[in-house]
């Protein structure tokens, strides 16, 4: 009798323990999931869908703005820097930089759709680190907050890797020595303040201007056209944002 009781209590313990392994298990298993956070939508998918989403419009928008003609045949074309419009209005009558203006913004423009192609790793790279938390508050924000968020996330590592490719890239096309002989021929002229303003890091704020307003707009698409939610995934995540 006294080992029938001991067998019941042993098997009483064991059963106690292997429930209590079996919840830890589970806890583990809803952790992995994600939290159901609202109709069936979870933590995970929230994160999955926004990366997605983001995924999909900043591809647009650099294989959009590296192809030919992505920045200079576009809404996103870079002008001359404002103070170099005195050194062209001057120059206009000097033979050899009549069509200064129009040359020189080709090859900017060239140089920003070279330097495009440096984007997607650096937006990348900032997409996967986005924790749930910028995940919602981006889902549940302003219609540009993952617009800011990548900005904010990266735009110095942007400008870092553009300029060096716009200096190359407007080598390539002999736009730097071009508006150096400009420059120069400008500043023999009587009765000019000398001027010399840099190419490279106006072109290279301006594509990078130019890049974060079209991600803008492929956001904006995203958030306000159903049509543009290509997958389950995105669709029900922003479904999400659309009752807000």
């Amino acid at each position: 009798m006294i080992k029938q009781s001991l067998l019941v209590i042993l098997g009483l313990m064991l059963a106690q323990c292997s429930q209590a392994q079996f919840n830890k298990v589970l806890d583990k298993a809803k952790k992995d999931v994600g939290t159901v956070i609202d109709g069936g939508l979870s933590q995970d998918e929230v994160g999955k869908g926004l990366k997605e989403a983001l995924d999909k419009g900043v591809g647009e928008a650099v294989d959009f703005l590296s192809a030919k003609d992505g920045y200079y045949k576009s809404p996103y074309k870079i002008l001359v820097p404002s103070e170099a419009q005195t050194v062209i209005n001057k120059l206009k009558v000097v033979p050899g930089f009549s069509n200064l203006e129009a040359d020189l913004t080709e090859r900017m423009n060239r140089a920003a759709e070279d330097a495009a192609t440096k984007a997607k790793p650096i937006f990348v790279n900032a997409i996967k680190k986005m924790t749930f938390q910028d995940a919602m508050n981006i889902l549940m924000g302003d219609r540009d907050a993952a617009t800011r968020y990548l900005q904010k996330s990266t735009y110095d590592a942007l400008y870092g890797e553009f300029k060096p490719v716009i200096q190359t890239s407007l080598d390539k096309v002999n736009a730097r020595e071009y508006w150096k002989g400009a420059v120069t021929a400008y500043n023999k002229l009587p009765m000019v303040t000398k001027t010399n303003p840099e190419l490279d890091d106006h072109v290279t704020k301006m594509a990078l201007t130019g890049l974060f307003s079209l991600v803008e707009k492929k956001e904006e698409k995203i958030r306000t056209d159903i049509g543009q939610r290509d997958s389950e995934l995105l669709k029900k995540v922003f479904a999400k944002q659309d009752k807000k």
